[in-house]
This record gives C-alpha cells, structure tokens and sequence, in this order.
C-alpha cells in the first residue's frame, strides 16, 4: 500500500461505482484496480490484504487506506477542494453535508434492507426510526431542487443519485416524482455517463473471466 497517487478498488455493479463517479466529477487522477466478483477475487488474499472485509470500494492515497463508503466520500471531495464538491469547515452547509452523507449509511441502507427482508424493527428499537419516515425526510429535502441542497451540487449528490437510482430500479424504494426528477437529472452529467460505459465494458471483461 506504499505506492504514491490515488488508487480505486472497484467492481461495477456495486457501490464502488459512486465512488468511481465521484472521481470523474472531481477530475482526480486515479488508478482503477478491478475486482472481479464473478471470480471471487474479492476473497483472495491479495485483496483482502486490502480490505479483510473483502468488499468494495477500498482507496489507497498516498499510502493511506480508506474503506466504507461515506467516509471515502468525505475523504476524496476534500482532498480536491479546488472542485468545490465539499462545503468547508465554516460554511454554514459542511454540518448539513456531512449529515446526509452519514444518513445514507446509517439510516437508508438499514430501512431499505430491513423491509424488503420483512424484518423491520420496533421503531423505539430502531436507529432509523421507520421506513416511512426515511423516506418522508429524503423526498422533503429534494423538495426544493435541483439537488439535496438548492441550486449547490455537491459529492452528497452524487451518492445520493446513485443509490436512488439502483433502489428505485430493483423497486425497493418508492419513485416519487421528487426522486424520479432528481435521479434523471443527477444522473444525466456527463461523469455519471462515462462511468456507465467503463462498467458496461468491464462487466463483459468479469463476466467472460467466469466462464
């Protein structure tokens, strides 16, 4: 993990392809490192040498390791500040910002899993509250448009998009005309549509590796 610049762990089809985005929009040098799932690569001792959770994304910058996903969120739109993906210490936006990035995992990950296993907790149990409420908070922020922040696009907006729009697309979350507008049109700049095509195109390079 001693090797200078910035390094991506990514597989498409999975989280890290936000990750991916992010970069595109911050216009960061970085060096992708594919990890097929279809071959069970993410097990090998090599990555896992990496992450010994064996999931992606993982980035190493500079020597430094980061995993889990709000947290290389964080990580990367501050280390390229000059893109303005971050709202800095100071601004009134940084608390917000960070607030929403850390929902995401906390709270909209947890909701969306527990009901479509069938498995949603006590809401004095739970971390979240309810499903119900989640999403009631999510389409209430969009309310206001064009993104989770007014007229400011920020790297929140890029994992927001995306996670929309893969649980949207598997029915797990409710397309309201708020996260049916704001998907559309997140996901219709143009880093969104490179890393679509990189996908596509390593998808078929894992999926001939399996056979």
């Amino acid at each position: 993990m001693s090797e200078n610049g910035l390094i991506l762990y990514h597989s498409p089809q999975t989280r890290s392809s936000s990750v991916l985005i992010l970069l595109e929009e911050l216009g960061a040098p970085y060096k992708l490192r594919d990890v097929n799932f279809r071959i069970g690569a993410q097990r090998r001792p090599e990555y896992l040498a990496v992450n010994p959770v064996g999931k992606v994304p993982a980035i190493v910058h500079d020597g430094a390791l980061v995993t889990e996903l709000a947290a290389i969120f964080i990580y990367l739109a501050d280390a390229f500040p000059e893109k303005k993906l971050a709202p800095p210490i100071g601004d009134p936006l940084r608390g917000p910002y960070l607030r929403w990035l850390v929902y995401y995992g906390s709270a909209f990950e947890p909701a969306v899993m527990d009901r479509h296993m069938k498995q949603e907790p006590p809401r004095s149990m739970s971390a979240y509250g309810d499903f119900e409420g989640v999403m009631a908070l999510i389409n209430a922020q969009l309310a206001a448009g064009p993104y989770l922040f007014g007229a400011r696009f920020t790297a929140a907006d890029v994992l927001w998009a995306t996670a929309l729009r893969w649980t949207t697309g598997f029915g797990l979350v409710p397309a309201s005309p708020q996260i049916s507008a704001y998907i559309e049109r997140v996901t219709a700049r143009p880093a969104f549509e490179r890393v679509t095509a990189t996908d596509a195109q390593l998808l078929k390079v894992h999926e001939a590796a399996a056979k």
